[in-house]
């Protein structure tokens, strides 16, 4: 009971780690896609009215800071979970089932 117990609690903490290297993957990865968005359509403003070019890449660099904000927020408090609050859970738990 207690070698299933064992194993149980180290396939809960690697499932939990490459759970939360998911999350952080999903995280830069749409952190990534969403600057594109933004860069693109800056660049088709600055095309159709290149006399706004100052304030149009004002605002993108604004807004790409913000997503980069978000995301990097994201990717920690994935990691944090994963690599610290998940295994202490499971640990927990299981001494707690094992006694």
């Amino acid at each position: 009971m207690d070698l299933l117990i064992a194993l149980n609690v180290e396939w809960g903490i690697a499932l939990g780690m490459f759970g939360a290297a998911i999350g952080a993957a999903v995280a830069a990865i749409a952190a990534g896609l969403g600057i594109s968005r933004i860069a693109s359509a800056a660049v088709e403003s600055v095309a159709r009215q290149p006399e706004a070019a100052g304030d149009i890449r004002g605002v993108t660099i604004i807004t790409s800071a913000f997503i980069e904000g978000v995301c990097l927020f994201a990717v920690v408090i994935c990691l944090l979970v994963g690599f610290i609050g998940l295994p202490g859970l499971i640990k927990e738990l299981a001494d707690k089932v094992g006694s």
